[in-house]
Formats: structure tokens, C-alpha cells, sequence
């Protein structure tokens, strides 16, 4: 690492154009290829992945994506002949657009059902040429602006569907902007320094693009969900950011305490550097255990967030050292500077609240301890009601298209308060039901089964069966009684595979599979569900392994994984108070109360897990390196935290405000883990590294570092930072010095 710091600095302006070349060239590369993201959710297998696999397979026609366009009057009827001639011109107007394949009215003689009962609201299908993931965002907006045109004289205008949610898109730049102001307004109050504050910074910002174009070429290569650059992004801020305030910060203190620009850079990487690199490396693991999933869509995100993480490490160990040669002493502020040229460098002791802190915990470990564990217990609660499903466009902002074009579906006001009018909640989340038919009788047996499911409990209308051209595949269409989200829709899932279709097929071989948005989420769910205990544990188990060889202590990695077991529960329950229960979240702007995404759980632990190891290692660093001095556990732990509380609550608060920034994304799923990670980060740093673990570990005393001789014998050597060189234990003060103030020579 000294080697790598030595001749990044040397060669400074080689590595900063080599890191603008690189950017360059990954983003001329995916501006020329383009984005190829699919947020494809089917498992292959599962029942809702074998009727997708029948369907394109018996009905390539359909494999285009269709949308729906709601119309909605209170005044008079939409069989009116001002209405009628009015969409009627319109829909053929949509049909003519570019990226159009057929449009489907309710003016015709089979279009009778998409006009509701009471005649105010209608609605039409829009077929495009291409996929949801292949569809081209302009053509889109070419459609909506089309069909908005027709709104007003008391006529109202929507459009609903995964092709129309592209124009609905979450623009990542008022976050980001947020997020980097606020970073930098910590960054100046903690350095003083303009020229120190932007660099951590730019170091991010190059890793996060750089990282951001890589996501788009690797979409090309394999399944890339499409919120995966703005998780990345998400993720590489915040951990980019922190990581270079690690080195700065020990950059400062080299130069503080006299050290030259050469060697307070060098010293910084080879001893932060080290533990940044051990942390990133950690959040990578947490991130790549998602592989042994074996799903697809998931396998996309975990590369593409871990591709961020890799480049964000790479770039604090690499461009930030060439940086720091290149501000030189500039990285000090000018009080500061002015400081050292007067009285020369001076030994530094922890001061201040920190220090008084950290004394407080050390005479108060069991109280302090059992508020902080009371406070995670309470938050923690509201995770043993999460429910995962599918958050639909019933969830979405309520002043978006997608969310009128839902409620006027469904039978909800639309924008003008109109009464409610529709076809009921099912139709927004259709089940569709493919049989696999061998012969005339399993084709009597699919022709006889639309009867028996409108008597099915839970259905609202049943459609079909419709055949391919030769017959040997039918599809029904049934629309639930409930919303996609709920449960009931789920429930109707369960009882038409366990009970109404097995007693239809009875002695056919017609095999009939249920698809549908609901299906394949609650398909989807159940397979994340069944594999999250070895998931967890195999994240678990790796990153304790890593924390037993670099701590040499069977205590530090158990306590851990307690912390950030807790650390996810905690943040969780936030999640689903809500996003789930609603707590607010219509007030933010993130639509209304729903379930939380199937994915959601695996993606969070894999990330909160690998942030919660950065302030672990960072933390115990510092206490493992006094503990080795000094074998005073009491010393050890006090020490540590007064010296790394005040950098890890920086880092915290700069964390915070990134990841709190992208709530304002209009993404309901990058909100879900803005906030769970600004939760987790919060109550990481706030109640369990400088609160809950200390708290413990003074209550443990010298059992925290303890290991059998023989395991010590036998496993390697893992060091995070370099040997200490031996210090003058007077040189710290005792816990009542501690307690205020140092009064300097």
C-alpha cells in the first residue's frame, strides 16, 4: 500500500488523466451501445415462469408491452357523441405514432366491456412493437402527450402501464445535488479547508460515473434491473464520499503534526487506506452473496453495486493520494497552517464532547446500554408485519398519470374529484391462466373452466379462453374482486393452484399454470423467502471470519453480527411503518401505503451489513491498536471511541444526507433504501458503535480479545493497519481527564 501511495503521488497528474480517460471512455462507450436495463422478475421453474414461457412461445404477437389508456367524464356519458368522436380520433391518432403496434378501443362491436356500468369512464389498449425494456422513452412520451391532448371541456385523460411508468422515470439529479451539497456543508465544518472539503468529493464522483456508464454497458450483458445505476450511485456516494474522509482525516493529522506532504499522503493510505480497502471489501461480500440466490435479477444488481463499491475503494487509494499531492499543504485550513508555521506541530489528545462522551459511557455501561438495546427492540417491532408483494402504479405519487390511470380503473376520484366509476380493483392486476392442452378432451375440459372460476370465491369476471393457432395452448383471463397488493389476490393465487384447478384437470393432461403481475411477485417472493436464512447466514458467517482474523478475537465478530442483525431489523421496521402502514408517506410524496418489494429485503441486508462493517472495522481499529499497547480493556475501548467517534459521526451525517437526499428521487423503491439506509446509518452510528458496543465492551472487559492459543496458532494473520510502534501510555489522558478540555502546553 506504502508503494502504491508512493508512486500515485510521483506520478499525480498521470493518474488523474488516466481517471479522466477512463471516465471518458466507459461513457462515450455506453452512450454509443445504450441501456438495455430489464426489470424482469419471472424464475424460471416456478408456476408463473412456466405460463410467461407459454405465452411467448403460443402467442409471440403478444409479447410486445401493452398499456392502457383511461378516459373519465361526470358530465354526460363517454358514449356521447362529443366524446366519442373526440377518442375516437385520438386513438387513431396513437395508432399512426412510431412504436405503435395496435391499439384496442371500446367503439367497436367487441368493445363493449371496456366501457364501465355507469358509463363515465372507458378505456383502451396500446400495444407497442418491443418489450417494456426495449422501449424507446420518446416514443412514449410521444403516445402520453397525444392522449393528454384530448383532456378538458370536462373530460379527463390517463395513462397507465409499465411502458408509460418510463416517462414517469426518477430523475436522479435534484438527489444527487442534495445529497453532495449537504456532504460538502459536513466536509467544510469538519476540515475548514475548501480544497480538502472537494476532495472526497471528486474522488466519489469519479468512481460513481465511471461505475454508472460500467452498470449500462454490463446491462448489455446480462440482466440489469433498472434501479440499479441510481442504487449504485446510491451506494458509491456514500460509501465514496466517507472512505476519502477516512484518508483526509489522517492525511491532516500527518501534516498537523509536521509531516511533509509526501509523507503525510503516504502514511494516510498505508494505514486508513488499509482499513478502507478491509471495509470495502467486506461491503463487496455482503453484496456478491446475493449470487447465491441464483436469480437473474438479482445477480444484476449485485455486480452492478459491488462494480461501484470496487471503484469507489480504487479511487480512494489511487486519485485521492494524487489529489492530496496536488493541494499540498492547501489540505490544512488557514488558521490551521498559520498554527504550524508559529508553533510547530503539536501532540494532539482527544478534547471535547467526544472524550466526555466516551468517559460517560465508560461509567455508565449498563444503563446506557439497556436504553440504547430498548430503542433498537422498539423500532425493530413493526418488522415482524412486513408483507412482501407487488407495489403497483396504485402505489405511485397521486398527481401521476399512472396513479389517475389505477384509481380511475379501479373505481377511485380522479384529479378532477370526480365520483368513483370503474371496472373494480382486479382490472389494474389480471391473472392469466395458461393451459398446456393435448387433445379434444383437455380443449372440453379449458372450454368448461371459465364457468367454474366465476363461481370461484375472489373472482370479479373471468375472459376466454382464447387458443393459439393449432390449439394446443389456451389463455383465460380472470380478474380478482381485489387489488393486485393485497392479500386476497394472493390468497385466490394459493386456492385456484391447490384446489379449483387441480380438481379441473382431474383425469385430463391438461396442464393449466397461473400467471399475472400478482403470481409471479408472490412466485418470485416465496423463492427470496425460502433462501434468505442461508443467504444471511452465509453473509454473516463470511464477514465474521473476516473480523476473527483481523481482530484475533472470538467476541468482536459475534457482537458484530448481533449489531448488524439488529442494525437491519431496526431499519426495516422504519421501512415498513412507511412505506407499508403509510406512516407519511404520502406526505413525502412516495404514494400511498403498499407491501414492500420482494427484492427489497435481500438487497438492504446485503448493503446495511457491509456499511455496518465499515464502522465496526473502523471503530475496533482503533481499540484493537490500544488493546495491543496497553492490555487495559477499560483504556482500550475509552481511547478508541473518543478518537474515532467524532470522524465516524461525520462520516455518518454525510451518509445520512446522501442517502436521505434520493427520497426525493420520486422512486418509490430508491426511496425504500434511501430511507432504510439513512435509518440504519443513523441508528448504527448514533445508538450502536458510539452508544450499545462500547457499552458492551466494558461490560465484557478482557473477554472481548479473547481466543483459544490453539485457534491463534492456527489461523492466519489478517491486519488491517500496520503494527503500532510503542507509545508512552501517559502520553492519553485517564478517564477524568477525559472528561474535559485538555489544557494545552
Amino acid at each position: 500500500m506504502t508503494a502504491l501511495a508512493r508512486w500515485c503521488l510521483r506520478r499525480r497528474i498521470v493518474v488523474i488523466v488516466l481517471w479522466l480517460a477512463t471516465f471518458a471512455g466507459v461513457a462515450v462507450a455506453a452512450g454509443v451501445a445504450g441501456s438495455a436495463y430489464s426489470n424482469n422478475y419471472d424464475v424460471p421453474g416456478t408456476e408463473s415462469g412456466q405460463a410467461t414461457a407459454l405465452m411467448a412461445k403460443a402467442f409471440p404477437d403478444r409479447s410486445g408491452d401493452s398499456d392502457t389508456l383511461v378516459w373519465h367524464t361526470d358530465s354526460g356519458t363517454v358514449r356521447s357523441g362529443a366524446v366519442e368522436k373526440k377518442m375516437a380520433h385520438t386513438l387513431d391518432e396513437i395508432a399512426g405514432l412510431p412504436g405503435v403496434s395496435t391499439v384496442q378501443g371500446p367503439y367497436g362491436p367487441q368493445g363493449e366491456q371496456q366501457i364501465s356500468q355507469d358509463g363515465h369512464t372507458a378505456y383502451a389498449s396500446v400495444v407497442f412493437d418491443v418489450p417494456t425494456d426495449q422501449l424507446d422513452a420518446g416514443q412514449v412520451q410521444e403516445v402520453v402527450d397525444t392522449a393528454q391532448a384530448a383532456s378538458g371541456d370536462g373530460l379527463q385523460v390517463e395513462l397507465g402501464g409499465a411502458g408509460v411508468a418510463l416517462t414517469e422515470a426518477p430523475k436522479a439529479q435534484l438527489a444527487e445535488i442534495i445529497g453532495l451539497g449537504a456532504a460538502a456543508v459536513v466536509l467544510f465544518l469538519a476540515f475548514g479547508s475548501l480544497a480538502a472539503t472537494f476532495l472526497p468529493i471528486i474522488t466519489a464522483v469519479a468512481a460513481v460515473g465511471t461505475a454508472s456508464a460500467g452498470i449500462t454497458l454490463l446491462s448489455h450483458a446480462m440482466t440489469v434491473a433498472d434501479f440499479a445505476p441510481m442504487l449504485g450511485m446510491l451506494i458509491g456516494l456514500g460509501v465514496g464520499i466517507d472512505y476519502a474522509l477516512f484518508i483526509v482525516t489522517r492525511h491532516r493529522k500527518g501534516l498537523r503534526e509536521g509531516l511533509s506532504v509526501q509523507e503525510a499522503a503516504e502514511r494516510a493510505v498505508t494505514v486508513s487506506g488499509r482499513a478502507v480497502v478491509f471495509a470495502g471489501a467486506t461491503v463487496c461480500i455482503a453484496l456478491l452473496g446475493m449470487l447465491i440466490l441464483r436469480l437473474n435479477f438479482l445477480n444484476g444488481v449485485a455486480l452492478a453495486a459491488s462494480l461501484t463499491v470496487v471503484l469507489t475503494v480504487a479511487a480512494s487509494i489511487t486519485l485521492l493520494p494524487a489529489l492530496l499531492g496536488v493541494i499540498g499543504k492547501r489540505a490544512l485550513s488557514r488558521r490551521e497552517r498559520r498554527q504550524l508555521a508559529e508553533h510547530g506541530p503539536r501532540p494532539e489528545h482527544p478534547t471535547g464532547f467526544a472524550a466526555r462522551w466516551s468517559g460517560f459511557v465508560e461509567r455508565h455501561p449498563k444503563l446506557l446500554g439497556a436504553v440504547a438495546a430498548a430503542v433498537m427492540l422498539v423500532l425493530a417491532l413493526p418488522t415482524f408485519g412486513l408483507h412482501l408483494g407487488t407495489s403497483d402504479q396504485g402505489n405511485n405519487p397521486a398527481t401521476s398519470t399512472t396513479r389517475q390511470a389505477y384509481d380511475l380503473l379501479a373505481g377511485g376520484r380522479g384529479a378532477d374529484g370526480g365520483s368513483g366509476s370503474g371496472f373494480g380493483p382486479g382490472v389494474n392486476g389480471p391473472l392469466t391462466l395458461v393451459g398446456s392442452l393435448d387433445g379434444a378432451k383437455d380443449r372440453l375440459a379449458f372450454d368448461r373452466l371459465p364457468d367454474e372460476l366465476r363461481t370461484t370465491p375472489g373472482v370479479d369476471r373471468v375472459g376466454g379462453p382464447e387458443y393459439d393457432g393449432s390449439g394446443s395452448t389456451g389463455v383465460i383471463t380472470v380478474v380478482p374482486t381485489s387489488s393486485p397488493q393485497s392479500q386476497q389476490t394472493s390468497d385466490l393465487v394459493e386456492r385456484l393452484r391447490a384446489d379449483v384447478l387441480p380438481e379441473a384437470e382431474g383425469a385430463t393432461t391438461m396442464d393449466v399454470h397461473v400467471g399475472g403481475v400478482t403470481a409471479s411477485y408472490d412466485d418470485f417472493a416465496s423463492v427470496i423467502v425460502d433462501k434468505l436464512p442461508l443467504f444471511v447466514g452465509v453473509v454473516i458467517g463470511l464477514g465474521s471470519v473476516l473480523l476473527l482474523l483481523a481482530f484475533r478475537s472470538i467476541g468482536i465478530p459475534l457482537k458484530a453480527a448481533v449489531m448488524n442483525v439488529a442494525a437491519v431489523a431496526s431499519s426495516f421496521g422504519i421501512v415498513v411503518a412507511i412505506f407499508q402502514w403509510g406512516w407519511g408517506s404520502e406526505l413525502l410524496g412516495l404514494g400511498s401505503a403498499g407491501p414492500i418489494e420482494p427484492f427489497l429485503p435481500v438487497i438492504m441486508v446485503s448493503v446495511l451489513f457491509g456499511l455496518s462493517m465499515d464502522y465496526q472495522v473502523f471503530l475496533v481499529s482503533r481499540m484493537y491498536e490500544e488493546w495491543q499497547l496497553t492490555r487495559d480493556n477499560r483504556r482500550a475501548v475509552r481511547v478508541g471511541l473518543a478518537e474515532t467517534s467524532r470522524v465516524i459521526n461525520s462520516a455518518a451525517v454525510i451518509m445520512i444526507a446522501v442517502f436521505g437526499a434520493f427520497v426525493l428521487s420520486g422512486d418509490r423503491i430508491i426511496a425504500m433504501f434511501g430511507i432504510g439506509l439513512a435509518a440504519a446509518v443513523a441508528l448504527d452510528a448514533f445508538v450502536l458503535r458510539t452508544l450499545l458496543v462500547p457499552a458492551l465492551m466494558h461490560m465484557l472487559g478482557g473477554a472481548n480479545w479473547w481466543l483459544p492459543a490453539w485457534m491463534d496458532r492456527r489461523l492466519p494473520r489478517l491486519s488491517i493497519e500496520p503494527p503500532p510502534e510503542p507509545l508512552d501510555p501517559v502520553s492519553l489522558p485517564g478517564p477524568r481527564e477525559m472528561e474535559k478540555p485538555l489544557v494545552r502546553a
